[in-house]
């Protein structure tokens, strides 16, 4: 029989960065009981984003970072909106870039994801902020 659960995490961010969420994420299904089904995630904020990434080498995600700096640098004057300081447009920017929804299978029991593959909260202001990811689990 087809079910469905949702819950609403909080993210607490000490600023910009990755926040990995794999952990949180997999309880939920665990605790869901479905075997087999659909793992749906929403942030529900415009200026950070969600991403399955590399969790081994946390090079990775710095490299991502000065990526993300060189495409929309902080302070740069062709942004106007900048009502929250200098990485307000380029956080919203970072998460046009990237996305705020992740979908991801549900097999066996547990996330169908890869060895090396985690689930990251990207903060992208360096302020801390408190972030509410939704998430809807699908599936018998």
């Amino acid at each position: 029989m087809l079910r469905q659960v949702q819950h609403e995490l909080t993210i607490a961010t000490r600023g910009r960065g990755f926040y990995e969420i794999t952990a949180e994420v997999a309880e939920l299904v665990r605790c869901s009981g479905l075997a087999t089904g659909l793992a749906t995630l929403h942030l529900q904020h415009t200026s950070a984003s969600l991403l399955i990434q590399e969790n081994a080498d946390p090079e990775v995600r710095r490299d991502l970072e000065r990526f993300m700096a060189r495409l929309a640098p902080d302070g740069d004057p062709l942004f106007r909106h900048t009502c929250e300081g200098d990485d307000d447009m380029p956080a919203h920017i970072r998460t046009a870039l990237t996305a705020v929804n992740l979908s991801i299978p549900i097999t066996a029991g547990r996330l169908a994801l890869g060895t090396w593959q985690g689930i990251y909260l990207w903060e992208h202001r360096y302020a801390s902020h408190r972030r509410r990811v939704t998430v809807h689990l699908l599936g018998e």
